[in-house]
């Protein structure tokens, strides 16, 4: 089977669910809403996230469209991570085009690094010339990742740093 990339659906299951708890609500930036989250809350949050997807405009005044991904290792759920299909001012400073995320139970066996690979041939499908991707200073295994898939550091901050990819 290997590795592969799934596009978040209404359908995905208990599987997901049951990783999603696996992380923590905030980790290195990384936000997970649905930690501690019932199985129907995350069931209406898949139905919002499949809609977001499929936005070509700001919602609400400042939330960009988005689409959302799962990681597999031999059909067995590793990672999860978005792309963001274009970025506000805002965001340029906060945020970027692509997070991501390998569940703490099958990190250190390079997934992040194939992980944020496959998120950037999706941000390419998207239209996305040019993806940024923000990362906390003391997350090196990120920074690695992104370094390993060609990016180049724009700048870093006391708390970030800004990578962009050619896509």
């Amino acid at each position: 089977m290997g590795i592969e990339i799934r596009k978040r659906s209404i359908d995905d299951g208990q599987e997901l669910y049951e990783m999603l708890q696996e992380f923590p609500a905030d980790e290195n930036g990384l936000l997970n809403t649905m930690k501690d989250k019932s199985y129907s809350e995350y069931q209406e949050w898949l139905k919002k996230s499949v809609w977001e997807s499929e936005q070509t405009e700001l919602m609400n005044g400042w939330k960009v469209p988005s689409t959302g991904y799962w990681l597999f290792e031999d059909g067995i759920p590793v990672g999860f991570g978005s792309v963001r299909h274009f970025l506000t001012d805002a965001l340029l400073q906060n945020g970027g085009h692509i997070g991501y995320g390998i569940r703490p139970s099958a990190r250190s066996r390079g997934l992040g690094t194939k992980f944020l690979s496959l998120l950037l041939a999706e941000s390419k499908k998207l239209g996305i010339g040019k993806a940024l991707v923000t990362i906390q200073n003391h997350n090196i295994p990120s920074i690695r990742s992104a370094l390993a898939n060609g990016g180049k550091i724009e700048k870093i901050t006391e708390v970030k740093h800004y990578i962009w990819f050619e896509t």
